[in-house]
């Protein structure tokens, strides 16, 4: 027994398409063509005018709109503008009674699905149109679905992302750029990339690599932001490659590790700090007591010896001032490495530098320098201890005056506060600068390029400025000069 076939009903889902069309005779005509059997799921509304039109549309309930050219005074180019100022993005097509290249490009550049002459439909392509018109919708909203999830993504992100060409000038960013580096996202598209290194060696390197290996992770350089300020970042770039494997364009991210790095060099100076004082309170305990030993017995021979003689008299002095010496260095020792015991209170800087400067007066006239000065008008009041920052300070001043030339320095001193909530006082002069060798050692204990000196001024410096919960930075280049900036919180 065969059985019985069965009967295959396709479920179609209906489309529903409005006509916008003020021919009653082109409406009846469109109808004949939706209502053949292989259109049987369109079915097809009109209305005869433009206002009609846009209310309808306003409405959103149809899938397609069939839209002519002329419509009274106004043109279905017209229309479909402001269907879509007016939010709608449901697919139109185009129709007009004949055929014009411009009325066509016109159209698709403002956003329609199709354009078809009255002359030439079929019910064949009207249906093929509006399903290809519905399929591309499809499309389009699932790509900006996308495109929105990515998009916000990147904008959300909380790492700077940027997206670049081969030159690595900016063709997007996020708002962590932004942040990062003080420019608009319109701005860093005309910024040259030049202008935010600080070495243009590196930006070199960067484009090379990228180049040449297509990408490059983790690479280290100063960034310098719009205000000046630098920042130590890692950046990674790699390329985004074409149909055939060429590189279209670039996409980056960039990660500030400013904040981390100081975090170690403190943990290293604590460090350093620590064995500098189990170094002195060990010299203390073994060296004061024979010290004070010889100095007694130094006195004593004295009374002694025949003070008439100049050979006595020469030797005794040296080993009396040697013998201070080695007194004070313990001191200095101790003092540059123990914790400071602050007596914090508010406090003007401009005042406290200002008082400092007064103490190097001097020094400066002695030396025919010329000392230039530039006070912040904001408001500079900080919770410091008034002593230890002027003995740091100081010590930056003393520093700078012996590094430059008598007759020739030009001792500059800014103070400023910055967007960090923090006061700065910058510190430059014309000196012979500092090797980048140097740079690296120059706050390790006994390091010092001075003849006869201890090197410990600087270590003390900046155990007083980590004591504060502040920061210290050099920047120096040699024959042009040193500056140091001094920065405390409020």
């Amino acid at each position: 027994m065969i059985p019985a076939a069965l009967d295959v009903v396709e479920k179609k889902e209906t489309i529903r398409i409005l006509l916008i069309e003020d021919d009653e005779d082109d409406y009846l005509l469109t109808k004949a063509l939706v209502s053949v059997r292989e259109n049987a799921s369109i079915k097809l509304d009109w209305v005869d005018s433009y206002d009609r039109g846009l209310a309808a549309i306003d409405k959103g309930e149809y899938d397609v709109y069939l839209v002519d050219y002329r419509l009274g005074p106004y043109t279905g180019i017209d229309l479909i503008q402001e269907a879509f100022r007016m939010g709608c993005r449901a697919p139109m097509i185009l129709l007009t009674g004949q055929d014009d290249l411009t009325v066509d490009q016109s159209a698709l550049e403002l956003g329609a699905a199709d354009y078809l002459v009255k002359g030439r439909i079929d019910a064949q392509l009207l249906g093929r149109s509006i399903r290809y018109a519905l399929r591309q919708a499809s499309v389009l909203a699932e790509v900006a679905q996308k495109e929105n999830k990515y998009r916000s993504l990147f904008e959300r992100s909380i790492d700077a992302i940027f997206v670049a060409n081969d030159e690595l000038r900016f063709q997007d960013a996020n708002s962590s750029v932004e942040q990062l580096l003080g420019y608009s996202r319109d701005e860093l598209r005309y910024l040259n990339p030049a202008r935010l290194f600080a070495d243009l060696n590196h930006l070199r390197n960067l484009r090379f690599n990228v180049r040449e290996h297509g990408q490059i992770k983790d690479f280290e350089t100063m960034l310098i932001h719009r205000n000046g300020r630098k920042r130590i970042c890692l950046i990674s770039v790699w390329a985004v490659e074409d149909m055939i494997g060429h590189p279209e364009w670039y996409q980056g991210i960039v990660r500030d590790i400013t904040d981390q790095k100081r975090a170690q060099q403190d943990l290293i100076l604590a460090e350093k700090l620590t064995m500098t004082g189990k170094i002195a309170r060990s010299i203390a305990h073994e060296v004061r007591n024979p010290l004070t030993n010889l100095s007694l017995a130094l006195e004593q021979l004295k009374d002694e010896l025949d003070t008439d003689s100049e050979y006595v008299t020469m030797f005794t002095d040296i080993i009396g001032r040697n013998v201070d010496r080695i007194g004070q260095l313990i001191t200095e020792m101790l003092n540059s490495s123990k914790p400071r015991d602050l007596d914090r209170k508010k406090q003007d800087f401009n005042i406290v530098v200002k008082e400092t400067l007064q103490l190097v007066s001097d020094r400066i006239k002695l030396k025919r320098m010329r000392l230039e000065t530039s006070f912040t008008t904001d408001d500079s009041i900080a919770l410091l201890d008034r002593d230890q920052v002027k003995t740091a300070l100081l010590n930056i001043l003393v520093n700078a005056v012996e590094a430059m030339e008598e007759g020739k320095g030009i001792l500059s001193v800014r103070t400023h506060c910055t967007d960090t909530n923090r006061v700065c006082v910058e510190v430059s002069d014309n000196g012979g600068g500092i090797s980048e060798a140097d740079r690296q050692r120059l706050f390790d204990p006994f390091f010092t390029g001075k003849s006869g000196g201890m090197g410990l001024g600087l270590t003390a410096t900046q155990n007083i400025i980590n004591s504060h919960k502040g920061s210290i930075e050099v920047e120096s280049n040699v024959g042009q000069g040193t500056t140091f900036r001094l920065l405390f919180p409020k």
